[in-house]
């Protein structure tokens, strides 16, 4: 029953905007978030800046002025650096919040119109239907068998019933809609809302850290503890050895400086968020950082078939009258017995219907009638969908007192409270399986009769007079084929999930060349299996029919045990305990109910599948990338680390080969590095062929972590055989400084370009588009020469202007300390091909 049947024109144009004047918007306004004095507060907590304030006092208390001044600049860079991505990673946040906000479904000038919540003023007329959180408190003025979950408000799980006649006629911000329709007019928004009143509590609530995090915030922590135990045995040793605790100290904190990898953290942050960013704009809304992480390890998706796998475009093509037994084309002229068909189908939907096949009958109805019945009836009682087949019912009522009864579901649940004889069933099943065969979907018809207001507790009390089949066509979406194969390509395995028949399911997935469309499981059949056999069947099994909530969770969670990271599609509140379940739930943004993408961490704005291709390729090349980061930080670490201890600790000929500034000056060349370049790292063109990563994979892999580590000495006997060279050469102090610090910066250049990728070769890299890279380069390279060639800066660097030889001597022995690496990765490709 369309909304035009009922008597509501709702707020025009000019109330809304005059009430939004009054009262504000539909906002729960918070304390105010000052990120930027968190920001400075958290940075004066980090050991890094601790050390650099300490070391610049230090200076300046020896009179080193200059060092101090550049020591107190450094710090201000790297807060400066620090807040700059902790804005960047806010902003992107905040751009998604704004996409996760939920819509809602109001009447305005007389037409139901889809909002923004933030958007309903008081007065509104709000529509809520079956999965929909409501956005505002209200009155109801009309409802059909309506039901609330208010378990957020009062922590009671069962659902409340509400009518526009009783005394519980409220509706409340937050709530959700379990059954039923209601229309109500708003009387509270944002936090003068029940829910505005009890916000102040979640304030302080703070969000769990993700088990990745919590990695790489542990391994931060364990080198913060290596580093303050080293810092305090070399400062032992040198003031042992010197009796001058300032100038120890100094040597000590230099050390220090350079065990400290603070970029890791930023890193993390960072690429968590901008990944968020990226997805969004490819119409992926990831609503939390941990399932960032999770994407690109999918190893099995179950996908629903309406609306995912097929268009969700319902047409009314076929029509089954058991009175005539035989099937009809809805283009064909129409009898008397297929026009009542229709009619009863349409009773048997949502007056104001949602669902693409209701919305098809309603507009269907109008050419089956000389007359428009709907506006002279009105619902007097709702059965909601239920049962195991699922069916549901509807009784309308005149002012005469003449009643409709309607129901309308799975055949085989219409069948059932039916009296029909053995002839009756053979004939409706030939028709079941002659049009499920063809990728029909296929809904029973049937009506009864009922007097009284002592209704039937259950729909399947009443005695239904079985009318016959209405088939609905929906055709499979264009780019599924294609979509699919990329799944098989990803080593991710395909589950086919929904609640039609098998006929109808294994036609749609011949139709689409779905491998495995032959065979399937029941939702009955499958709860009686024991949990071991389960097990094996979710791993057999690729198309389930018939699936209802317990069914669908019970896929889920044998899949888990089967050690599997499961992403999971839905659309409907019975999918929720499903999609909550799933390491990875997807909600439908289009056709999915507010509850649905509540229940689920991601939501696919345009109900594409194919998004969830793009998301995978995002999340493992996020993975990947971060992982490049953090292997580059590692390797990068180990040469400063040993090339300021082995001098200092072996009584070297120039103990103090590097001081505080030059450790900072490379801190501030690495942290861009790991953070800008890689993050801004295309995906691998091996990314989507490869399989996903094992359940049990740790992100430190001991082997990556020993070629970061190798790849580190490697780098360190570099700077060490410069040192050396320059020492037997009889170069000065600033001269061998001088060649080290080359070589350790053409070596960060090299590792940059090769770390890159662990697979493919520089030359195949140096194609992949990154304008940020030859940017950070350029810029390292320039800061590098003015140190040489201005000479109040290689003054204050205690450097020397080299000649072009030593140039080349230090950059050639940089670059073979990482190139080398090369000849690893052309064995890899030797070893495994491309295309495994």
């Amino acid at each position: 029953m369309p909304i035009a049947n009922f008597d509501i024109q709702g707020l025009t144009s000019e109330e809304v905007l005059r009430s939004r004047a009054a009262n504000g918007k539909n906002i729960l306004e918070g304390k105010k978030d000052l990120w930027f004095f968190k920001a400075l507060k958290s940075l004066a907590q980090e050991p890094m800046v601790i050390l650099l304030l300490v070391a610049s006092v230090l200076y300046f208390l020896t009179g080193n002025v200059g060092d101090g001044i550049f020591l107190a600049a450094a710090i201000i860079m790297v807060s400066a650096i620090s807040l700059y991505q902790d804005g960047r990673s806010r902003n992107a946040l905040e751009n998604l919040k704004a996409f996760v906000q939920p819509n809602c479904k109001v009447i305005r000038n007389g037409k139901v119109v889809e909002i923004k919540s933030e958007e309903v003023v008081i007065g509104d007329h709000l529509m809520v239907e079956e999965g929909t959180t409501i956005a505002a408190d209200g009155i109801i003025i009309h409802s059909n068998d309506f039901s609330v979950n208010e378990s957020v408000l009062t922590g009671e799980s069962l659902s409340v019933y509400k009518d526009s006649n009783e005394n519980n006629n409220k509706i409340y911000k937050g709530t959700t809609v379990a059954s039923g329709l209601s229309i109500a007019i708003i009387t509270a928004i944002g936090n003068k809302t029940e829910m505005g009143k009890i916000a102040k509590s979640l304030e302080t609530i703070k969000e769990e850290k993700t088990p990745l995090e919590n990695q790489i915030n542990n391994f931060v922590k364990k080198m913060v503890i290596v580093g303050s135990v080293v810092f305090l045995i070399v400062w032992g040793f040198n003031y042992y050895n010197s009796y001058d605790i300032l100038d120890s100290l100094l040597k000590a904190l230099t050390l220090a400086m350079s065990i400290l990898p603070e970029e890791i953290p930023v890193a993390f942050t960072t690429f968590m968020a901008l990944g968020s960013y990226r997805l969004m704009k490819l119409g992926v809304i990831v609503k939390q950082m941990k399932t960032v992480e999770t994407l690109g390890g999918a190893t099995v998706i179950c996908t629903d078939k309406t609306g995912t796998i097929t268009e969700n475009k319902m047409t009314l093509a076929k029509l089954y009258t058991l009175s005539s037994e035989r099937i009809s084309d809805i283009k064909d002229p129409l009898g008397k017995s297929e026009k009542e068909l229709i009619q009863s189908a349409m009773w048997a939907s949502e007056p104001i219907p949602f669902d693409a096949m209701e919305i098809a009958l309603h507009k269907t109805y109008p050419a089956t009638t000389d007359k428009d019945e709907r506006p002279d009836y009105k619902m007097v009682h709702e059965y909601p969908l239920g049962g195991e087949p699922p069916m549901m019912t509807h009784l309308f009522e005149d002012k005469e007192g003449n009643r409709i009864v309607a129901a309308k579901g799975a055949p085989e649940a219409l069948m059932q409270v039916s009296k029909l004889s053995e002839t009756e069933i053979q004939h409706i099943n030939n028709a079941i399986g002659e049009l499920a065969k063809e990728g029909y979907r296929v809904l029973g018809v049937g009506v009864s009769k009922f007097k009284g207001t002592s209704y039937p507790q259950k729909q399947q009390d009443l005695t239904f007079e079985f009318k016959g089949i209405i088939a609905f066509y929906d055709p499979p979406k264009k780019n599924i084929q294609h979509v699919l194969k990329g799944f098989d390509q990803a080593g991710i395995k395909v589950k086919i999930v929904t609640g039609d028949n098998p006929q109808t399911t294994a036609a749609i997935a011949k139709e689409i060349g779905f491998n495995g469309y032959g065979s399937s499981i029941s939702g009955d059949a499958l709860m009686q299996l024991s949990p071991a056999l389960l097990q094996e069947q979710v791993s057999i099994k690729k198309i389930f029919t018939r699936m209802f909530p317990e069914a669908k969770l019970k896929i889920i969670n044998a899949l888990k045990a089967n050690q599997e990271i499961v992403a999971m599609t839905g659309d409907g509140v019975n999918d929720a305990p499903a999609l909550r379940a799933a390491h990875i739930g997807i909600a439908m943004g289009k056709k999915g109910t507010e509850t649905a993408k509540e229940a689920a961490s991601v939501i696919l704005l345009d109900d594409d599948l194919s998004r969830m291709l793009d998301a995978i390729s995002m999340g493992r090349r996020i993975y990947t990338n971060l992982k490049k980061a953090i292997q580059y930080i590692i390797s990068i670490h180990i040469p400063i680390i040993l090339t300021v201890f082995f001098p200092l600790v072996l009584g070297w000929t120039f103990p103090n080969i590097f001081t505080p500034v030059h450790i900072i000056f490379l801190e501030l060349i690495m942290g861009p590095t790991c953070s800008i370049i890689y993050e801004n790292e295309p995906v691998e063109k091996n990314t989507m062929i490869r399989k996903p990563r094992a359940y049990s994979t740790t992100f430190f892999n001991w082997t990556e972590l020993a070629t970061s580590v190798i790849q580190g000495l490697m780098i360190t006997v570099g700077t060490l055989a410069t040192y050396q060279y320059a020492v037997n050469l009889d170069y000065n102090e600033a001269t061998t400084r001088t060649m080290v610090f080359v070589t350790l910066i053409s070596a960060n250049i090299i590792l940059t370009l090769v770390n890159r990728s662990f697979y493919y070769s520089i030359f195949t890299t140096l194609k992949y588009r990154n304008n940020l890279l030859p940017l950070i380069i350029l810029i390292t390279v320039v800061l590098t020469a003015m140190l040489l060639f201005i000479p109040p800066l290689t003054r204050f660097f205690d450097f020397s202007s080299l000649e072009a030889v030593q140039i080349l001597i230090s950059s050639g022995i940089g670059f073979l300390s990482v190139i080398w690496y090369e000849i690893i990765k052309w064995y890899k490709r030797r070893l495994v091909p491309q295309d495994l």
